[in-house]
């Protein structure tokens, strides 16, 4: 298998499983995702701008953020994209790989990327940590999550229907690259859910934009 495209992998891989990634994450509960998603909707004013890197098919993140903020979605997949749309018709929604994207510096007040950045190569995490922060008002919040193993290559030839990847490095270089981006972080969270065909477990990461960034 071809670990250099990553990008199309995934891509083809969610448009092939919509259907079934649908209905399969629809019974899976997390009450990090719950809690960060509140995070923003409680401390975020109304109309602020808002984007999440990886929304898929727009449930409930982006069905929920934009019912009270100026939300922009960005994902890879055309498909999910479609979904998206009709869960939050309000939204503005972005196709492309996240490691592509060009915003205004300071354009956010807050950014998630949900279950999305381990998909990921490993060499591109940095500089999208690096991107985050530029795209973030100073005070802006960040919250993510990560693998909680170190997986640099990870593939299923069979996932959900189609092939993927994963690529994370671990907990504690996940923490020194987002400090060496210059976030301040805030919390670090471990929550191991249960996914149908076993159990998973992530590093939820909230981390701040210092009000007086360089």
């Amino acid at each position: 298998m071809n670990f250099e495209d990553f990008a199309g992998i995934v891509a083809s891989g969610y448009d092939q499983i919509a259907d079934l990634y649908a209905t399969w994450a629809a019974r899976i509960y997390s009450p990090e995702r719950e809690r960060v998603t509140r995070l923003l909707l409680d401390s975020l004013p109304p109309a602020s701008r808002v984007l999440e890197l990886g929304c898929g098919n727009g449930e409930p993140t982006a069905r929920l953020l934009s019912q009270r903020f100026d939300y922009t979605g960005v994902d890879i997949s055309a498909e999910q994209l479609a979904r998206a749309g009709r869960a939050a018709p309000s939204a503005t929604f972005v196709q492309s790989d996240m490691t592509a994207l060009e915003f205004p510096d300071s354009g956010f007040a807050g950014i998630v990327a949900l279950f999305s950045i381990v998909h990921l190569p490993f060499e591109q995490h940095a500089p999208l940590f690096r991107n985050v922060l530029s795209w973030l008002a100073p005070g802006g919040i960040f919250a993510f999550n990560s693998g909680a193993n170190a997986t640099y290559r990870g593939y299923e030839e069979d996932w959900l229907g189609a092939p993927m990847v994963w690529s994370h490095p671990g907990p504690e270089t996940t923490r020194q690259l987002v400090h060496k981006a210059g976030f301040e972080i805030l919390s670090q969270r471990v929550e191991t859910i249960n996914e149908g065909h076993g159990p998973a477990t992530f590093v939820w990461w909230t981390a701040r934009k210092p009000e007086a960034s360089a």
